[in-house]
């Protein structure tokens, strides 16, 4: 049964460089602490190649000129950690996370669907890559030897079985304490070893297991076994809650909405790509921001925080459009502050399947769509490009506007089996004046439109209805469906009596 780890090395600087990819290749040193007590506590190969070690204090850190300093950031740690979780599940169900730097994954099965374990390994690094994450990749028999060759290994690195301990004879042994919980213990072994001449797991496993014992007791042994890649331990699987949400604490307040952008393009590449890792997309983007202390925000928003919610019509997955969508909505509604904290979340949906029929004409893409409208509600006013909706109430013409979400039915036959009489209003009703005699309807005559003029040839009705009498704006009428003779046809009206005013008009025309 193959398992594979992933382990990423100095992994809080990994995290702020996936944040920042211009700082890739330069020396990045992350501190920790309050000033001025702050002393490094991760970095990369370039800032040991400069002389950088750990424990450093910044200002000794500081008088090496190449080195770029960052605070230490939880929050983009665990956006990192997410991201490594999404990388390995979108392989395997069965992870178990072993630390925030390194997870164990079982790839059985994989090789029917992948390939060998040679390209099972380089396929999950390319994803890592994708996620803006380098790392080493172990692909093992056992899991001891995948988790030792990914902390000793850098890229991607294949054990066959049974050469475990062949290939891992090179390592140092410094390599076996990826997961001391107690670092005084492991110096101290690590101290026993150097004065015994064991430099190499090779020296380590070439002991004799009896004065092995005798000397470290069974701990020396469990060494032995785990620089052999002898299995000893069995996978756990860990089942976390899925959140897709990328954190990034700015160096210097954004004054502008421009510089933003090139953050938010950022954050959005890598949410879309752990979603498309996991077959998901996109139902909802909420966009948090942690305004500079001192500075008033905007109306209707708390002192330090101001929060924008874009809920989509159907799921998608397109940064651009995403970016797009957040600078008009962040355009209508500016922050008001300086921004020094951004937030984005995105709430997961499954992708929205869709087929139209062979005769059937195109709908817009729904991601051009969205575009459109928000543009128009940027022009006209935001709730005025939506879908008007009829309100839960007897009250004519009722209704309000709603984000616009299209039909997931159409009617695909064609053969109008659903058509019903339709009305269609005018806007504003069209005054007339109206004979009666015992009571019905006789005659019909628009005071300014002289089309709707003729003799009422039958009529149903009144319905009477009202409503609102206890508010400022009651409303009260009475309702007829009526045929009137013109010149040249029978055109069917609505017309509608005003309890209240008086006022007779004609509301609308049948077709």
């Amino acid at each position: 049964m193959p398992f594979a780890c992933i382990f990423v090395p100095d992994f809080p600087v990994e995290a702020i460089v996936r944040a920042e990819p211009d700082l890739r290749s330069q020396a990045v040193a992350v501190i920790q602490g309050r000033p001025p007590l702050q002393k490094i506590c991760a970095l990369n190969e370039e800032a040991r190649q400069a002389g950088i070690s750990t424990g450093m204090t910044r200002l000794q850190a500081e008088v090496c000129d190449v080195i770029t300093l960052r605070e230490r950031s939880q929050l983009q740690e665990s956006s990192a950690h997410q991201a490594l979780l999404d990388c390995a599940q979108s392989f395997s169900p069965r992870v178990q996370e072993c630390a925030p730097d390194t997870l164990l994954l079982d790839v059985s099965g994989l090789e029917k669907l992948i390939g060998p374990p040679a390209k099972i390994g380089r396929e999950i690094f390319r994803r890592a890559c994708a996620m803006g994450l380098e790392m080493n990749v172990a692909v093992a028999s056992t899991i001891e030897a995948a988790q030792i060759a990914a902390h000793g290994f850098s890229g991607v690195t294949i054990v066959p079985e049974g050469k475990e301990a062949e290939l891992l004879g090179s390592l140092p042994v410094e390599v076996l304490f990826y997961d001391e919980e107690d670092p005084d213990d492991a110096e101290e072994l690590l101290e026993t070893f150097h004065r015994w001449g064991i430099r190499k797991l090779c020296e380590l496993t070439a002991l004799p297991e009896v004065a092995l014992s005798e000397r470290l007791g069974q701990l020396g042994l469990e060494l032995q076994r785990r620089a052999r890649g002898v299995s000893s331990s069995t996978l756990v699987p860990s089942d976390p809650p899925l959140v897709f949400e990328e954190v990034q604490e700015l160096e210097f307040p954004l004054v502008l909405l421009e510089p933003m952008a090139f953050i938010l393009n950022r954050m959005l590449e890598h949410l879309c790509a752990r979603l498309e890792g996991r077959a998901l997309a996109a139902q909802e983007l909420c966009l948090e921001l942690q305004l500079e202390t001192g500075c008033r925000a905007a109306a209707n928003q708390s002192q330090n925080s101001f929060q924008r919610v874009i809920k989509l019509p159907v799921p998608l997955l397109d940064p651009k459009t995403f970016l797009k969508l957040l600078q008009l909505d962040l355009k209508a509604h500016p922050p008001g502050a300086p921004v020094k904290k951004v937030a984005l979340r995105i709430g997961p949906a499954k992708p929205r399947p869709a087929q139209d029929g062979l005769f059937m004409p195109a709908s817009p893409q729904p991601e051009k769509l969205e575009l459109t409208l928000a543009r128009l509600s940027g022009i006209v006013g935001e709730g005025r490009a939506a879908s008007p909706a009829l309100l839960d109430t007897y009250r004519p013409e009722a209704f309000e506007m709603r984000h616009f979400t299209p039909s997931a039915s159409r009617n695909e036959n064609g053969s109008g089996k659903d058509l019903v009489t339709a009305l269609r209003i005018f806007r504003p009703p069209v005054c007339v004046q109206v004979q009666q005699a015992n009571g019905k309807l006789q005659h019909i005559s628009a005071q300014k439109n002289s089309k709707i003029s003729g003799s009422v040839l039958w009529a149903a009705g009144p319905w009477r209805s009202s409503g609102d009498w206890w508010d400022q704006d009651p409303w009260a009428r009475d309702e007829w469906d009526i045929a009137l003779e013109e010149k040249s046809s029978i055109v069917l009206y609505r017309l509608i009596h005003d309890l209240l005013s008086g006022k007779w008009m004609v509301e609308g025309t049948y077709d």
